[in-house]
């Protein structure tokens, strides 16, 4: 039988665990409640940078130590930023478990050795080089900037060419000092795994950790919306994006705006998919839903030839402003939420998946679900719960933004 468990070791350090004695492996991940949005503009990019560092060593580990002691327990590992949280995880065989939470927890006490940053550095500037040629990642940051404005959620993760080069090594250490730890950090572990152990090892590896009293700001946004292009006469292909507001990871309805999202711009078989990429219009068209910390958004995307990039637009906005006038049929909501309920399910079949659901949703909402009760929750969208999204979010402010060889 799967159980859930929770404690917080003295200093605050929130450890939460499923466990499922019939699984064959267990994931453990440290999630810091930190990312683009927590930046000053001055260090934008040292989330990511600082994500990078962490694999650079320890004062008891080289960073050949850590790449060979993963690789000795056959581990599956890496990290990621977004804007809102910091992942660091390993996938092992539950009898891994004591030396993936040994190494992990000391790579959250980094050496950050001077000769690394300047190394890392570099690395990151040519990561930004690589994403400023590849058109999707320009666009989106832009049309962020466009649709946040002045809002922390504008903040690109990556940062940019200039304060990357501006960023020094203490700046990145005084960030550190103020984030990564006990109060803006949770110990997920889901798998085969015995709870008590697990708390024994934790507060060996982590109980003498200093608590933070971390408070992430939650300013108002301020959406106008807008039309802006890009001109970049290398390009062959015409790229829009648009962005407008949705329910936050914390909102009733972000079940619904998920079945709402993936009737509109799922890869296949959706409105978009039919409006625009069958009949030729569009190389590719996606509609998603991004549930942040405090607010959402709904986002399009499309490529086009330069020469349909009029009607491509139109027809991005003519489908919401069906949404808006119409709804979704029964049978579209209920396709959907097979699709939905078909992946949750995959995911949280492997531990991995079940860790980083339990993870994320204890970082934004302090609560624990199975993976049943998700279900049920999605299965009782309905058009009523459909129509009330759209009514609290019809696709408005619209914030439009657009990139190609010319306008």
């Amino acid at each position: 039988m799967v159980t859930f468990k929770h404690t917080q070791l003295k200093n605050g350090m929130d450890i939460v665990a499923e466990i499922n004695p019939e699984a064959q492996s267990v994931a453990i991940g440290f999630m810091v409640k930190t990312g683009a949005r927590d930046e000053s503009g001055e260090v934008n990019g040292v989330s990511h940078f600082l994500e990078h560092m962490m694999f650079k060593g320890t004062s008891h580990r080289s960073s050949a130590d850590v790449n060979r002691e993963f690789d000795a327990m056959g581990a599956r590992n890496n990290a990621f930023t977004s804007n809102e949280v910091t992942c660091y995880w390993a996938h092992i065989l539950p009898e891994f478990l004591p030396d993936a939470l040994d190494l992990l927890a000391d790579m959250m006490r980094p050496a950050l050795r001077g000769e690394d940053f300047d190394m890392e550095k570099k690395v990151i500037l040519e990561e930004i080089a690589l994403y400023l040629d590849r058109p999707g990642h320009v666009l989106y940051e832009a049309v962020m900037e466009d649709h946040f404005r002045n809002h922390p959620l504008a903040h690109s993760v990556l940062g940019t060419k200039e304060s990357i080069t501006a960023l020094t090594r203490d700046q990145m250490q005084t960030y550190f000092d103020a984030r990564y730890g006990p109060g803006n950090m949770v110990l997920a572990v889901a798998g085969k795994l015995d709870f008590d152990e697990l708390v024994r090892l934790s507060e060996q590896k982590c109980g003498h950790w200093k608590h933070l009293d971390v408070h992430r700001q939650y300013p108002a946004a301020e959406f106008r919306g807008g039309v802006r292009h890009i001109t970049d006469p290398k390009l062959k292909r015409h790229y829009v994006a648009m962005i407008c507001p949705g329910p936050s990871a914390q909102h009733d309805g972000r079940y619904a705006a998920q079945v709402l999202s993936d009737v509109i711009g799922d890869h296949d078989g959706s409105r978009l998919y039919w409006a625009l990429v069958e009949p030729g219009l569009a190389d590719e068209a996606d509609f998603s839903f991004y549930p942040h910390d405090g607010m959402g958004s709904f986002f399009a995307y499309a490529s086009c030839d330069p020469a349909r990039s009029g009607q491509v637009a139109e027809i991005l906005r003519g489908e919401l402003k069906k949404i808006c006038d119409n709804g979704l049929t029964d049978q579209e909501i209920s396709r959907s939420k097979n699709k939905i309920a078909t992946a949750a399910v995959l995911q949280g079949e492997l531990p991995l998946g079940r860790m980083r659901n339990i993870c994320s949703r204890w970082i934004y909402n302090q609560e624990y679900k199975t993976l049943e009760e998700d279900l049920q929750l999605l299965e009782g969208v309905d058009a009523a719960a459909i129509k009330k999204v759209i009514h609290e979010f019809p696709f408005s402010p619209l914030t439009t933004t657009t990139l190609g060889p010319a306008r």
